[in-house]
């Protein structure tokens, strides 16, 4: 039997860029800027309130409308302390929606590798070994470090470099020098021995 051959559904790389260059624009001019590692505090703050109905309160004189005993959540009059007590937000809204599109794509796109291949690509078992322990640890490690750096930063990828650039703001231009810096050095330090 033939396998149904899905490559000319794909988009050229360069056709995606411009894509997703005009998604970022029609945002920044109409919207705001893209921001995502800010939802997920959102989203830890909405299971904080169910947990501890006090971290969030209705506050009269906030800018917001809401206060919250934690600063974080507290900061610029509350912002953060309304976002999680009414989550259904564009910025919150759009986070599930990057989601469920993604789980679209990755059933309309092309050609995908196996499902061992998508779980363990070559250059890690290359590298690293068979470990599906190991690679699963790696995997949530390197998740949670990205994440907590977003947050340290002050923002993520979506929000420091690719919105932050196209409003030309020097700290999106640093941030992305010191991304892919780091994202090469760590490559290199990781898969070094790797044969292409």
């Amino acid at each position: 039997m033939m396998q149904k051959d899905n490559t000319s559904r794909l988009l050229p790389w360069f056709q995606g860029a411009l894509l997703l260059g005009a998604v970022f624009f029609l945002a920044v001019a109409f919207v705001k800027p893209i921001g995502v590692s800010t939802q997920f505090v959102i989203f830890d703050a909405m299971i904080w309130d169910v947990v501890d109905p006090t971290v969030i309160t209705e506050e009269p004189t906030a800018k917001s409308g809401y206060a919250s005993t934690n600063a974080y959540l507290d900061k610029s009059g509350g912002k953060y302390a309304k976002n999680a007590a009414h989550p259904v937000n564009y910025s919150f809204i759009f986070v599930l929606a990057m989601a469920a599109g993604a789980f679209v794509s990755s059933r309309l796109g092309g050609d995908r590798p196996n499902a061992e291949t998508r779980y363990m690509p070559d250059v890690w078992r290359s590298t690293m070994g068979p470990s599906s322990t190991r690679r699963l640890w790696a995997a949530f490690m390197g998740g949670f470090i990205v994440l907590f750096g977003a947050r340290l930063a002050g923002g993520c990828t979506s929000g420091h470099m690719m919105s932050g650039m196209m409003q030309t703001a020097v700290s999106g231009y640093l941030f992305t020098a010191a991304l892919f810096a780091t994202a090469v050095l760590t490559a290199w330090v990781l898969y070094r021995k790797t044969e292409v």
